[in-house]
């Protein structure tokens, strides 16, 4: 796994979350869950268990102690280690660096959006910006949560740039929902 295309979002995560300190796997969880990053990548417990077996048989993480709350299982809290970081930091940089086409389903679908009525496809993209609009919405009330809690914004700052992105895409499907309405979108 010392190859960045082999490191998942969510090892990503779990190699930032160790940068800061050693946790268990359970703990990294909470607290994905607490900063709300489960709206960057797929966060499950037992997905995240298997993301830390895979870093510590990768030599990227290492068990650093375990300890036991009650009659509760045994928890297993890790550690990074040099070669962690470095991979945490090549990855970071690059996928700051370099834009990559993830192929968005959107963008296909309005290439063949010419081959629903004009009428439907308005209907279509009135049912997007509601979704959209709760979606701004939620990310709203998310900021405004996270920043009560006195998360340190270089925690979320990502949550500015899906409000921008989501605020833009809003305005660009209103603009052309509106186009093909009132016939200016030749149809």
């Amino acid at each position: 796994m010392t190859k960045n295309a082999q490191l998942t979002p969510l090892g990503v995560s779990a190699l930032g979350l160790l940068a800061e300190r050693p946790m268990h796997p359970y703990e990294m969880y909470q607290l994905l869950i607490h900063r709300h990053e489960d709206r960057l990548v797929k966060v499950r417990p037992g997905t995240l268990y298997h993301t830390v077996g895979r870093l510590a048989a990768a030599n990227l993480v290492e068990p650093v102690g375990t300890d036991r709350e009650g009659n509760r299982p045994e928890r297993t809290t890790y550690g990074i280690l040099p070669a962690g970081r470095v991979t945490l930091e090549r990855r970071i940089k690059e996928l700051l660096a370099v834009p990559v086409n993830e192929y968005p389903r959107f963008p296909q679908a309005l290439g063949e959006a010419h081959n629903l009525p004009a009428g439907v496809v308005v209907e279509l993209l009135d049912q997007r910006l509601a979704v959209l609009e709760a979606e701004l919405a939620e990310l709203d009330s998310q900021a405004a949560e996270v920043g009560a809690k006195g998360i340190e914004q270089k925690f979320w700052i990502d949550l500015g740039y899906q409000q921008a992105q989501l605020g833009a895409e809003i305005r660009w499907v209103g603009r052309l929902r509106a186009g093909i309405d009132s016939g200016a979108i030749p149809w």
